[in-house]
């Protein structure tokens, strides 16, 4: 395998649609840096899966460019392989919530850059049933915005539509009774929204930043809400995520490398902004170290 082969997964709708825009001085840059470069543009969802898992074994970097969408189908096609390839990540959504964690620019042109002067850095991948992911499994509470929100309202408001969409489920919210068992420990109650991540921002609704947060240490940050029973808690949750300061007993954060989930029904997951069905009892696991991404 000729160690300066490039594959580039192109997702041209993605956000702002900035890779079409891109594409041509994207490409030039890493010709001219020596890589000989692949471009395969994605035409419908699973493209990138299924292009990253039949081609990506057969290129020394594989690089992404799109949205976190489009990055959580190329690792779940990365990881059907027995050897993977480095990652590069081009950002070029409406929220990159993942890019915000990595610290990648926003500027597609400044992101190649990252990639030709950066170095492999390992980062760990969360398992959900058969599915991969990059940053979030979440269920109940504004669950559903990162995939209700229109693609075209996406690009146009970037993260106020999540929080838009968000607004319009809080009629909709309800509570789920829940029982999770990490680390010996169970947590029982009923819940408004449980997320197990990996990153430091979700939708703009959620930034753990002040955890520490490390997107390589073999653990997640698990964080469940709990259903607030009087208009005090309900602003006592709100006050807390407004501020960052998670100094409230409605929100439980605690770390752990493996979860277990057990509902009363199947819920309705997302995972990176993308809809996953669950079930009854789900099991979530971490695995250390799976990707080497270009940091």
């Amino acid at each position: 395998m000729d160690a300066n082969r490039m594959l580039l997964i192109v997702n041209p709708r993605a956000g702002t649609m900035q890779s079409q825009r891109n594409l041509f001085k994207i490409v030039d840059s890493f010709c001219a840096a020596g890589y000989e470069a692949t471009v395969r543009i994605t035409q419908a969802a699973g493209d990138a899966y299924a292009t990253a898992a039949a081609c990506g074994g057969r290129y020394d970097m594989v690089v992404c460019v799109g949205g976190d969408g489009t990055l959580n189908e190329v690792t779940n096609g990365l990881m059907s392989l027995p050897v993977r390839p480095r990652l590069g990540y081009i950002p070029c959504g409406s929220t990159n919530d993942f890019a915000s964690s990595l610290r990648l620019p926003k500027r597609p042109l400044d992101a190649v850059g990252k990639i030709l002067a950066g170095a492999p850095c390992p980062i760990d991948v969360g398992r959900f049933k058969d599915r991969y992911f990059n940053y979030v499994a979440s269920f109940g509470a504004f669950t559903e915005s990162s995939y209700a929100a229109p693609q075209a309202t996406k690009n146009y408001l970037g993260h106020l539509a999540y929080i838009l969409e968000g607004i319009k489920d809080l009629p909709r919210i309800r509570p789920y009774y829940v029982r999770v068992t990490v680390n010996n420990r169970t947590f029982e109650d009923e819940y408004i929204f449980g997320g197990v991540t990996n990153t430091l921002s979700m939708g703009g609704i959620l930034k753990l930043d002040r955890l520490d947060v490390s997107l390589s240490d073999g653990v997640f940050e698990i964080i469940l809400v709990k259903n607030p029973v009087n208009a005090i808690e309900v602003q006592k949750i709100i006050s807390s995520l407004t501020r960052q300061q998670f100094d409230t007993d409605l929100i439980e954060i605690f770390r752990a490398d493996r979860a277990e989930f057990v509902m009363d029904e199947p819920l309705v997951w997302t995972l990176d902004g993308e809809r996953a069905q669950g079930d009854t009892r789900t099991v979530i696991e971490i695995i250390p170290g799976a990707i080497e991404i270009m940091l």
